[in-house]
């Protein structure tokens, strides 16, 4: 059974566009061709692919013919560029390379990978590094900085390093709420800050010092220079990287627990499917890794 490019480019405007009308006007046909040509595919494989919804979503079936759709359009893209070709339909310009990256790894030593990337423009998704994976899995992203090191069907796996991590606080904010040290009583009422609630590393870090769930009062701070800075201003503790740091001297900042730091190991899962454009992008983020994870 061969895959039917069109098909495949009308599965990918649908879940891109939410609407089979939007994904018409995409691709300047009738919405009526777009859906034909969805379900010849899906007669083709014997499964459905999209749920019908608003947005359209793409099934289990659907995200694995998605990550094919998106990896042939960019090889493809790749080589007409290669060519010299003047037109390379989707991939004309610069190609766009659709990534996953956590905040603090965004924050601190990834931009710097992709500085001095020319020919290429980047879609980054910020996720916390236990869910930019399912970004990779659902065809969204073309590679991911992620703590999984398992490899998502179709993608490769490389070993980044070590962030590492320690409970810190405003000193004032330290000797109020922790004046006999980090004790399970006062871990459980002092208020920490969380980046958004998929971060896990306080909890990680909560569970490992009560070995039990505790539950503080909390605060979202979205954005990672944000989250540094309300801890900085005293509104709770938190855990913070020690490469976001590295640009000061943290001097305002305490170390709650200097026996209790964590490491995160971080991965790089790429499509194995890799034209030349995300085979660069890859050896300058293993590159620049290396300079700053242990």
């Amino acid at each position: 059974m061969n895959l039917d490019p069109d098909q495949l480019e009308a599965l990918t405007a649908v879940i891109s566009e939410g609407t089979f009308d939007a994904a018409a006007r995409a691709l300047h046909v009738t919405p009526s061709a777009v859906s034909q040509r969805v379900k010849a595919l899906e007669t083709s494989v014997g499964q459905v692919l999209l749920a019908r919804s608003k947005p359209v979503r793409a099934t289990t079936a659907g995200e694995t013919l998605l990550r094919a759709a998106r990896q042939i359009q960019a090889v493809s893209a790749d080589a007409l560029r290669e060519l010299g070709a003047e037109d390379a339909g989707e991939g004309s310009g610069p190609s766009v390379v659709a990534l996953a990256v956590n905040a603090d790894s965004l924050d601190t030593w990834f931009l710097a990978a992709l500085a001095e990337l020319g020919g290429a423009v980047f879609d980054l998704r910020r996720e916390d590094e236990n869910r930019t994976a399912e970004l990779l899995r659902r065809g969204e992203v073309m590679a991911a900085v992620t703590t999984s090191r398992n490899p998502v069907p179709g993608c490769a796996v490389r070993r980044l390093g070590r962030m590492r991590y320690a409970p810190r606080a405003a000193a004032a904010f330290g000797a109020q709420w922790f004046p006999d040290g980090v004790t399970v009583a006062a871990l459980s009422r002092a208020p920490v800050v969380l980046l958004d609630r998929d971060d896990t590393i306080q909890d990680r870090y909560l569970r490992r010092r009560a070995r039990r769930p505790l539950h503080p009062p909390r605060h979202y701070i979205p954005e990672s220079g944000p989250f540094l800075a309300a801890v900085r201003l005293g509104l709770g503790w938190g855990m913070i990287p020690d490469l976001q740091l590295a640009r000061d001297t943290g001097a305002d900042l305490v170390d709650l627990d200097p026996t209790g730091g964590m490491d995160v190991e971080l991965y790089w899962q790429q499509w194995r499917v890799a034209g030349p454009t995300l085979e660069r992008v890859a050896r300058a983020v293993q590159a620049t890794a290396a300079q700053f994870l242990r």
